[in-house]
């Protein structure tokens, strides 16, 4: 005999809701009297962090001291060689004798310099959230009044090293019967509306198929099955609160440190992907990290300058309001690059050795079997 729990009240019908936990509804949370936090949408709230002292300029820099202390070595044809030699290798598709034999006919070099700013910086966002209550302590509001936001003392990690962390704010806790079961613990199982049975879908209800004298095996000539859905208890616990009833509500503090970067590389004349340039090694010129750097403004090359006040300016205008500067890095890079002309069987190529790795791109080498292997 089939089962209808039609009529049982204590189990609530949600056989056409999504059985993923839905937020609580607004009403059932209360405002805890000590947060600071200004209302966002979605049920986050965003946290402002307290005003940061203004940063004082730094002293003027003698730029000629730190060019004579860091001289890029130049590209000899040798260098230029083993270089093709190395990056040939490396390739399957790529042959030997061409960068064996190829003559170099000119070198053309040039040094960039690459600036980076990188600003580290600590937001806070509250959220609701819950967890099933299993009769665990709770630390309501009846334990003392909640910490402001960013009083909460918490380990910061590396300096530029982004992560993520959340935190349950203190005395932030209250027990409320679970939203979406309505404090039952279980629903109607969607397969089956509560029946426990199913049609058979050997059948199709009918218990025998059709044009056969003998009843479906499937369903024993009865035209049901077991639910699978429920494994015929006509029931499931629910996935919200797990069949305790009540839910443990309780502020989420989300801390979110993040490494914002503004990256800049001076005017180059050669061919070479700019894409590539940005990820090559380079030689250490100049570096500035505090709380707060102040913007380079009497740097040899004028393209710099502005890079670094363009930079911090776009720094500061998009995170001030809605994070906390914790530390800043300015550094300025010199890249070595040459363009390498050589000849080869009464042709002439050219390739690009770039960093102080000295990386090759290769535009059109005359050894390539296969179209397999990338030429970067």
């Amino acid at each position: 005999m089939d089962r209808d729990l039609n009529d049982d009240d204590s189990v609530v019908d949600l056989s056409f809701e999504a059985e993923s936990p839905p937020a609580p509804p607004a009403e059932l949370l209360e405002r805890l009297p000590s947060c600071d936090w200004l209302l966002q949408g979605g049920g986050q709230q965003i946290f402002f962090p307290p005003l940061e002292a203004p940063r004082r300029p730094l002293e003027q820099r003698c730029w000629s001291s730190f060019m004579e202390h860091s001289r890029v070595p130049m590209v000899t044809e040798e260098v230029a060689r083993e270089a093709l030699l190395s990056f040939v290798s490396s390739k399957c598709c790529y042959g030997r004798a061409a960068a064996g034999d190829l003559v170099i006919q000119e070198l053309k070099q040039q040094t960039l310099c690459r600036y980076r700013l990188e600003t580290f910086t600590e937001s806070r966002i509250s959220e609701w959230t819950f967890q099933p209550f299993t009769n665990q302590s709770v630390d309501g509001p009846q334990r003392g009044t909640s910490p402001r936001l960013w009083d909460i003392k918490v380990q910061v990690p590396p300096m530029f090293q982004e992560d993520t962390k959340k935190f349950q704010v203190p005395h932030s806790s209250l027990v409320k019967g679970c939203h979406k079961c309505h404090g039952r613990g279980r629903y109607k199982c969607s397969g089956c509306h509560g029946a426990g049975m199913v049609r058979c879908p050997s059948c199709s209800g009918a218990k025998r198929k059709a044009k056969q004298s003998r009843r479906c095996q499937m369903c024993s000539g009865s035209g049901r099955r077991r639910c699978s859905t429920c494994s015929g208890r006509g029931n499931k616990t629910c996935a919200t609160c797990k069949g305790e009833k009540k839910l443990l509500h309780f502020i989420q503090l989300v801390i979110v440190w993040k490494n914002s970067l503004f990256e800049f590389m001076s005017e180059h004349r050669l061919n070479c992907p700019g894409e590539l340039l940005a990820k090559a090694k380079g030689e250490s010129l100049f570096k500035d990290e505090s709380t707060m750097v102040y913007p380079i403004v009497d740097f040899p090359l004028r393209e710099i300058s502005l890079a670094s006040q363009r930079g911090i300016a776009e720094h500061s205008a998009a995170l001030a309001s809605r994070a906390r500067v914790l530390q800043q890095r300015q550094t300025i890079e010199l890249i070595p690059l040459t363009e390498v002309h050589y000849w080869y069987q009464g042709q002439t190529y050219v390739y690009y050795i770039y960093g102080t790795d000295h990386r090759v791109y290769v535009v059109d080498y005359p050894e390539r079997y296969c179209c397999g292997c990338t030429i970067i």
